[in-house]
């Protein structure tokens, strides 16, 4: 039951992530688009805030990668690897309960 719980937990986590992951990127092409300005105190510390929370997640995932230019993948691969790694805890999980 522990391990169902745990499962539980870091599925959450991993969904908090995701959506980090999906927020930074919107805000991202609405900067690039000009639709909101970096100069905005409120989005600058959006941005700022989020960048601080995935930089060190998506570092390392950035140095294993190729250069593809300007287009950048690693928030793709992160989030392919956490829903791996949330499909591995819950049939851990449910293994566990049989």
């Amino acid at each position: 039951m522990f391990f169902f719980t745990l499962s539980q937990i870091v599925g959450y986590l991993i969904s908090i992530i995701i959506v980090l992951v999906i927020v930074q990127f919107v805000l991202s092409l609405l900067v690039a688009f000009n639709v909101v300005s970096m100069h905005n105190q409120w989005v600058g510390a959006i941005w700022r805030s989020i960048n601080a929370l995935l930089e060190p997640i998506l570092r390392p995932i950035r140095r294993l990668m190729p250069d593809t230019g300007a287009i950048d993948f690693s928030p793709l691969i992160l989030i392919v690897l956490l829903n791996i790694v949330n499909i591995i805890f819950r049939n851990l999980a449910y293994s566990t309960l049989a």
